[in-house]
């Protein structure tokens, strides 16, 4: 720790300055300086007012949209944004487990406006909603957020004489659509085309979207069946973050996905020793040492099967690097499948530990 802590902060800012000049579009990069570097500001002038660390706080600033600029995903980006910048305060080697403790949190629940948290997650949340409200004070302003505006603009003394937009669009909850059918359709469809994992395949670019980093074409690189089925599932509408909080490991490896499945409020995994499970359809099979000598070593998504045999669409068919549909021994190799719920829904309601190891 013998960084001094203005170079902190400026590294901070260096990290997102790299990550925002990789920004394709022009506005987009616009809008992204603009809010980054306006949040953080906001949340530096609460912290100084609430006797917080304002280092701290435009730090969290700095990092609260990460993997949304960086990937173009805003799904979940909260949660994502927590585990895509837990890593890079890790290895920059100048942050104490409780600070880093403390900038993953807010990250994590800033989007959750509608719940108390800790009084580093409610700073980022208010930094957040002030610079939206700063950056246009003429426009309405979204009612869930108006009294925690209010409480805000009182705070500083500011006048709180603003418009509620009360026309918003409530989320549309698909009932009695068949996702598994669709998982599978849709993985019959992209493993048909011979995805090749190179990054001039198109496909498998978009496919490595989810999982951030420099050198993620080539992390993934003959071993990209886990981020197959990842994405799947997000286009079949199981939308999960690319870790779950209390999961080990990332979704973009097999051991996430049974792992997850086993968890007592999940529950979709079927062994290969339960008689009474038939595969169909849009079920994902876990195998056991099939390529390697590692135990769920790879994943696909069945499209049918009979008594002695499956067929299923996979990513990087025998870690060959190339997608595919194969068809597999029904009990050879297999630990077991996972079948998702039709109306599966991620929702998180526990208490967010970041992992800092």
């Amino acid at each position: 720790m013998n960084m001094k802590k203005s170079m902190r902060l400026e590294s901070v800012r260096a990290i997102i300055d790299d990550m925002l000049m990789k920004m394709n579009d022009v506005n987009e990069r616009r809008c992204a300086y603009i809010h980054l570097y306006g949040v953080s500001q906001t949340a530096t002038i609460l912290a100084i007012k609430r006797s917080l660390n304002p280092e701290i706080a435009a730090i969290i600033g700095m990092f609260h949209d990460y993997y949304s600029y960086a990937t173009g995903i805003t799904e979940l980006h909260a949660q994502n944004g927590a585990e895509t910048v837990r890593p890079i305060i890790r290895d920059m080697g100048v942050f104490t487990k409780e600070e880093q403790k403390t900038i993953l949190r807010a990250i994590f629940y800033h989007s959750d406006k509608q719940t108390i948290h800790s009084k580093y997650d409610e700073l980022i949340k208010d930094a957040d909603v002030l610079q939206h409200y700063l950056y246009n004070v003429d426009k309405k302003i979204v009612a869930r957020e108006a009294v925690r505006l209010k409480n805000i603009l009182n705070e500083l003394a500011l006048v709180t004489d603003f418009e509620i937009n009360e026309n918003i669009d409530e989320e549309k909850i698909e009932t009695g659509q068949d996702k598994r059918k669709l998982l599978g359709d849709i993985a019959e469809t992209l493993a048909s085309k011979g995805i090749v994992g190179i990054t001039s395949d198109d496909d498998y670019k978009e496919i490595c979207r989810f999982w951030t980093g420099d050198n993620i074409y080539k992390e993934l690189q003959n071993g990209w069946c886990a981020a197959f089925l990842y994405y799947c599932c997000r286009k079949a509408g199981f939308l999960l973050p690319i870790r779950h909080p209390y999961g080990t490991t990332r979704f973009a490896g097999v051991g996430a996905w049974q792992e997850w499945a086993k968890f007592k409020n999940v529950n979709y995994f079927y062994s290969i020793n339960d008689d009474s499970f038939i595969p169909t359809r849009g079920d994902i099979v876990i195998y056991e040492k099939l390529i390697t000598n590692k135990s769920h070593d790879h994943t696909g998504i069945v499209l049918s099967s009979d008594k002695d045999s499956i067929i299923v669409a996979e990513g990087n068919v025998d870690n060959k690097n190339e997608s595919g549909i194969v068809k597999r021994i029904s009990c050879d190799r297999i630990s077991g499948y996972i079948r998702i719920d039709n109306d599966f829904k991620y929702s998180f309601n526990g208490e967010y530990e970041p992992k800092l190891d």
